[in-house]
């Protein structure tokens, strides 16, 4: 598992962002009416297939050990936007406030475990540095 979780966790991110990218691209995303109603200001015929080559972006970039970063940058700027329909439109994301998730928030709150496996990811790059150190984790025991 140590050898070889973390490029597991890696090509399953960047599996989850080329198809999740790709189904907008091709406009059958299942998430097109959320994203339509949350970012109301721009147009989703344009916004969509953007945001959606932007996500496969994502994906081939974690496919490759030496652009992980800039999978990481662009991520940063795309996970909080899926956050946005909580705040926009609670009523779709909770079918009772507040515990009860609908389909689509649930949806939404399954990307904190996306941001959780990206933040393993984007520390696996410089890995080698820190064992050479001899950087233990124990310094940040939770």
């Amino acid at each position: 598992m140590y050898v070889y979780g973390k490029p597991v966790l890696r090509y399953s991110l960047a599996i989850i962002f080329v198809w999740f990218g790709f189904l907008k691209v091709i406009g059958e995303s299942p998430a097109e009416d959320v994203i339509t109603a949350t970012v109301f200001w721009l147009e989703p015929e344009a916004f969509i297939p953007i945001l959606g080559v932007w996500e496969v972006l994502i994906g081939l970039f974690l496919c490759l050990k030496k652009t992980i970063r800039l999978a990481i940058l662009l991520l940063i700027f795309q996970i909080p936007g899926t956050f946005l329909p909580i705040v926009f439109l609670p009523e779709i994301i909770f079918t009772e406030f507040p515990l009860q998730l609908s389909m689509e928030g649930q949806y939404i709150i399954k990307n904190l475990l996306i941001i959780s496996a990206a933040i393993v990811v984007g520390g696996s790059v410089r890995e080698p540095e820190f064992v050479e150190k001899n950087i233990k984790s124990s310094d940040t025991n939770f």
